[in-house]
């Protein structure tokens, strides 16, 4: 390939076919139509001597080659489009912007609700969209700037990943309102004796899934009193409103479902059930007044000490 002879408007078209999967939806997100865009694969495909994308159930699936090339060729246009636009600002109350982010199922339950709220109030021209990307994948989705930013109990797992911590969390337990350990004392904490008791139930979503959890289940040996697992949080308040089950859940969704007093939240005796919920966005972003704006709205409705 003759790099100098290339097009570097194709380079845009490989980085939002790669992010997309889909002729169609890249030609939307760079404002072309379809055989603009089918004429620009074309072109790539010859300049390559590559395929670079076939089709597959899901949509149009990168080979080998498309999948090395096109997160390198996305982070340099990133890197050019802001050294370019350095000083370019951003009024939230006028200017239109779509933002893609992510938040695992739990993350949709205790964060979109606000953010979106805020962003009517603040800025009512902007549109917000959850790609609920799975966590593994997380920082090369912001690499390839799929997404603007993510939240949740995540990593930054790729270099030029920004991580800043929002705030600490642990988990607790919820039950019926009238629910009682089956032995001991009733407190609000309850012992792993009272647990052992106890017959439970949890939910284990991939992308929520914290390892704390596990490991307190295999320490006091509770594998085999936990009945039910679920995929997602959301049918846990329900299933133990009607039945005899604890569920372990975090200590802020368990304040949101207990807030009229149809469940009780117990604390549980680990002090290691713990972890950090964190805001990560890619380097490159950083600067970007419009990014920067998002990012402090995030820290003012969910930052917090402790």
């Amino acid at each position: 390939m003759n790099f100098r002879q290339l097009d570097l408007n194709l380079l845009r078209v490989l980085t939002a076919i790669h992010r997309t999967g889909s002729v169609t939806e890249a030609g939307r997100q760079l404002a072309l139509s379809q055989p603009a865009v089918s004429h620009g694969l074309a072109r790539l495909r010859e300049a390559f001597d590559d395929a670079l994308f076939v089709r597959s159930p899901t949509g149009l699936h990168p080979t080998r080659r498309a999948q090395r090339i096109a997160p390198a060729v996305a982070a340099h246009l990133r890197s050019l489009e802001a050294a370019l636009t350095p000083g370019e600002a951003f009024d939230p109350t006028t200017d239109r912007i779509r933002w893609q982010v992510s938040m695992s199922d739990l993350g949709e339950i205790l964060f979109l609700q606000p953010l979106a709220a805020a962003l009517r109030r603040e800025a009512p021209l902007t549109h917000v969209v959850n790609a609920g990307v799975p966590a593994p994948r997380v920082s090369a989705a912001l690499e390839s700037r799929e997404i603007d930013l993510a939240i949740g109990i995540l990593e930054a797992t790729h270099r030029g990943i920004a991580r800043e911590r929002l705030f600490h969390e642990r988990f607790v337990a919820i039950t019926a309102p009238g629910w009682r350990p089956p032995a001991g004392r009733v407190g609000r904490t309850l012992t792993s004796r009272q647990l052992l008791a106890s017959t439970l139930a949890v939910a284990s979503p991939t992308a929520t899934w914290h390892e704390s959890v596990q490991r307190m289940l295999d320490r006091y040996g509770l594998g085999a009193r936990v009945v039910v697992r679920t995929r997602h949080y959301a049918s846990l308040p329900e299933l133990v409103r009607a039945t005899d089950l604890l569920a372990i859940v975090p200590r802020m969704y368990a304040a949101k479902v207990s807030a009229h007093g149809e469940l009780r939240v117990w604390g549980l005796p680990d002090p290691r059930l713990d972890y950090d919920v964190s805001l990560l966005w890619h380097e490159s972003a950083t600067g970007d007044p419009a990014h920067a704006w998002l990012r402090a709205l995030v820290r003012r409705l969910f930052g917090r000490s402790g």
